[in-house]
């Protein structure tokens, strides 16, 4: 722990075209990204910061000769080194992105794409069933140009009408031709850093979500002032949804501007098997992704008959590191393997993770900061840092980023506040929710309540949207019980809610409804789930102010449905309890 340790070097980002180029020049030989046409190949794709940068100015250039200069441009599909390519060249040009989540009813993605005028849509082989019943339907009518990130688009003439259909390569062709003819349109263009470069659509875990508008200036500073405060490591694996920003602005324009290789994960059934062949030094995790990881440690653990050997031996491992002998990489190599081997370090952020998930990897030997973030700030506010830490905060505000906490109560909790560099312009096309969420002094309001310690630290307490209010007026955050309960063994995943009584409308009854882990009951010989998790929520309820007490216990046979990134959606959770 050292409070005065000094910001890290970073790169100075101003804008996405000079990241490109200027990452090509710092790290020309260097592994930007990697990747496998398959998940089944043996052989990974390796493209050199060189040869992105070339990549990603070809397709700049044919799409200026396209007509797509300053134009709204939608990219939707899965994550791949097309998706990455567009999302760079298309701001690189002066032109706005538009990404679209590919698991979205095929409505909200039309409604996504026509309502911001696409004129081009990007996608990939997961999105190209969607695109032709659009098309078929006769959706997407803002779009002139459809390209395929795949070589081989399968979209019948008929159904195209007006349209023109290529590919990304094709396209990346045409520039190259282009340019090495004396086309310098690619450079010959001085980027608006202020204006409307991203519109990214929130993931609305409680409902509908709204186009947040992100300038350049917002990307770039953003992880700019945020990776001063990183110390990460030489290799990554993609896995998180590049839609979000998370995805995106962390991972592609955080890592990349800085030299790291980002390796492009397969999908999610895939991301176990990856970690340990590629190796990744450090991760970029939302925490659902950890609790995953923690399970299985312990459920390996549980099945081999070592789980008490190694609670004894993480015991141990503490105590000897407080006299400065660390022994972690050889007392738990077998645990570390099956991440790789490699791997010292994960940012985290997204939601709350349990601290006691933080204290098992770091006694483990890996690393978690836990930091804060949203859409709308583009989206890191705040982190831990590498050599420090405090336990349940999500860390200091990045450089140039002010918080403040708005109408505190008697424990100096309220609403997290935000003003800095890489706050939204704003809502698109909803100027009425846009001044909804900034006050008079220009702070943007995030809808989490939290504090603030002496040393200006947050601690997120849970969202404003999910607070319950009792009749008493005391106020419960669900995700403040929801940690506790998460410690319970065998709670798979929880949600705590008001239950809404069908007889008696104005009664509140705190719910906890929870995916149990079979295995666990199976391991341990548990036949009556119910009694067994009404029995330790008894537990739980003793350590708590009564008010905040669980009265009611509800099972479900299957885990919660979630957005892309990993959130459970609570809008989808019928609530009624009788």
């Amino acid at each position: 722990m050292n409070k005065n340790y000094p910001i890290y070097q970073t790169t100075f980002i101003d804008d996405m075209r000079s990241l490109v180029e200027e990452a090509a020049q710092n790290f020309p030989d260097s592994i930007a990204i990697s990747y496998k046409d398959k998940p089944s190949d043996k052989t990974v794709q390796k493209v050199t910061f060189t040869q992105w940068r070339d990549d990603v100015r070809h397709l700049g250039t044919a799409l200026i000769a396209n007509g797509l200069r300053e134009e709204n441009i939608a990219i939707v599909g899965e994550n791949s080194y097309g998706w990455c390519c567009a999302f760079f060249a298309v701001m690189a040009i002066g032109s706005v992105t538009v990404p679209v989540d590919k698991e979205l009813p095929i409505e909200d993605i039309d409604g996504i794409i026509t309502t911001t005028g696409c004129k081009a849509v990007i996608y990939g082989r997961t999105a190209e069933s969607k695109v032709k019943e659009l098309l078929q339907k006769g959706g997407l009518t803002s779009a002139k140009l459809l390209v395929a990130i795949d070589s081989a688009p399968s979209i019948d003439k008929d159904t195209l009408g007006k349209k023109e259909l290529t590919t990304i390569a094709a396209l990346e062709t045409q520039g190259e031709e282009r340019y090495k003819g004396g086309d310098n349109a690619y450079y010959d263009y001085k980027i608006d850093v202020t204006k409307l470069a991203s519109i990214v659509f929130t993931s609305g875990t409680t409902g509908k979500g709204k186009g947040v508008m992100l300038s350049q200036a917002n990307i770039c500073l953003d992880m700019t002032l945020g990776m001063y405060n990183f110390d990460i490591t030489r290799k990554t694996l993609h896995v998180l949804p590049p839609h979000h920003t998370f995805g995106s602005t962390v991972n592609y324009v955080g890592h990349l501007s800085q030299g790291c290789e980002v390796y492009i994960s397969s999908g999610l059934k895939y991301v176990s098997d990856e970690i340990r062949e590629q190796q990744p030094t450090h991760l970029i995790l939302v925490p659902a992704f950890l609790e995953v990881m923690n399970r299985k440690i312990w459920t390996t653990a549980r099945k081999t008959g070592k789980e008490g050997l190694l609670k004894v031996m993480m015991k141990v491992s503490d105590a000897l590191r407080k006299v400065g002998i660390d022994l972690r990489k050889k007392l738990f190599g077998s645990v570390l393997a099956a991440f790789g081997g490699k791997l010292e370090l994960v940012i985290c952020g997204g939601a709350k993770l349990d601290e006691e998930i933080i204290k098992t990897f770091d006694s483990l030997g890996i690393t978690i900061l836990n930091g804060y973030g949203i859409t709308e700030c583009a989206p890191l506010i705040s982190a831990n840092r590498n050599k420090y830490r405090k336990p349940g905060s999500v860390g200091t505000p990045i450089l140039a980023c002010r918080v403040k906490i708005d109408n505190p109560d008697e424990n100096g909790e309220g609403e997290i506040c935000v003003k800095g560099p890489n706050v939204m312009l704003g809502y698109y096309n909803n100027p009425e929710a846009t001044a909804e969420v900034f006050d008079k002094e220009g702070f943007f309001h995030t809808g989490d309540y939290g504090k603030l310690d002496e040393e200006g630290w947050i601690y997120i307490t849970g969202r404003k949207k999910n607070l319950i209010i009792l009749s008493n007026g005391k106020n419960v955050y669900p995700e403040e019980i929801e940690a506790e309960l998460q410690k319970v063994e065998g709670v798979s995943e929880v949600v705590v809610y008001a239950g809404e009584s069908r007889v008696q409308k104005d009664k509140i009854t705190i719910v906890a409804e929870i995916f149990p882990d079979a295995d666990f009951l199976a391991d341990k010989g548990i036949t009556d789930a119910q009694r067994y998790f009404e029995d330790q929520i008894k537990v739980v309820n003793a350590k708590m102010p009564s008010y905040k007490a669980v009265k009611r216990v509800k099972l479900r046979e299957v885990e919660f449905k979630k957005n892309t990134s990993r959130k459970i959606t609570r809008f989808s959770i019928d609530k009624t309890i009788d």
